[in-house]
């Protein structure tokens, strides 16, 4: 028939038009397993032979993006300087990043990012609880280009280093206080030559026990230095991810953007002092629960 023959034509470019504003990886896997398994029951075929294709497009294309993300991958030579943040890698990490929201069935509820600095480029600083949150964190930044300050053993992560590399992530020695320094200078250049923004979490760690604990606060040095803003957030529920997801059951994960500091306001303040309020800020929207008990 004539209209089958413009139908399936007609959804492809739907699906390409989807992919192209919504820019979401697994919607566009979904349409286009949809359109050939639509394609092949308009030919002929029975209605559990579309099933079967369906499943077997989205399999063959699921596996056809891992291929793509490990060729991407292999292109990328660590030793080699990144000067500048990769807009091609950072569009490829969004959607993946996107993707896997989705996979882990994580519940998003993001707050406050109207707050975002529309403007300049500033400094992130967030609690850490579970090795999701840098990617949610990007997620909820994505039009602000972050560069996170990152455990020099994150760079031996075979995906995650060469997408770090190549968004101008920095990585910090956090038992070397000379290389340490190093790092947050050259945090505090990218800031002022406009390169990117930075994320850093403040503990230094990952937290054992969910609290917010002590920050390291040297990482504030970069705000000042830049005299950039300093926007504040926090993250709540993202160690219970994989415990959920074993039990089929999707994950609320609050995220908040609290407070944005301006540079003004931190002038005349030593790093332990902005450190200090910046963790009672995030005790307060966290609540006091999530303060350690001293002993």
């Amino acid at each position: 028939m004539e209209w089958e023959s413009i139908l399936c034509p007609a959804l492809m470019v739907l699906a390409v038009v989807l992919f192209a504003l919504r820019r979401s990886l697994l919607r566009f896997i979904t349409c286009a397993s949809v359109i050939i398994a639509a394609g092949t029951v308009l030919s002929g075929l029975e209605a559990w032979q579309g099933i079967l294709v369906f499943l077997g497009s989205y399999a063959a294309l699921f596996l056809l993006a891992l291929a793509f993300l490990a060729i991407i991958c292999a292109l990328v030579d660590l030793n080699k300087p990144q000067e500048h943040d990769s807009k091609f890698y950072r569009t490829v990490m969004d959607l993946y990043i996107e993707a896997l929201i989705s996979l882990v069935w994580i519940r998003l509820d993001a707050r406050g990012l109207e707050n975002i600095p529309k403007e300049g480029r500033f400094l992130v600083v967030c609690n850490h609880l579970f090795i999701a949150d840098p990617g949610i964190v990007l997620h909820c930044f994505r039009r602000s280009q972050l560069a996170f300050l990152t455990k020099k053993e994150n760079y031996q992560l075979p995906i995650i280093a060469k997408f770090q590399h190549k968004i101008l992530c920095q990585p910090i020695d956090r038992e070397n206080d000379r290389q340490a320094l190093k790092s947050i200078i050259q945090c505090i250049r990218l800031l002022q030559n406009d390169e990117v923004s930075v994320c850093a979490f403040p503990e230094g760690y990952t937290s054992k026990d969910g609290k917010l604990h002590p920050f390291r606060s040297g990482v504030f040095k970069i705000a000042q230095k830049a005299k950039v803003p300093i926007v504040v957030c926090t993250i709540q529920n993202t160690r219970e991810i994989f415990k959920n997801l074993r039990k089929l059951r999707p994950t609320h994960v609050p995220f908040h953007l609290v407070k944005v500091y301006a540079p003004e306001e931190l002038d005349g303040l030593t790093t332990t002092q902005i450190g200090d309020m910046v963790y009672e800020i995030m005790i307060s929207d966290l609540g006091e629960n999530f303060r350690p008990q001293t002993h």
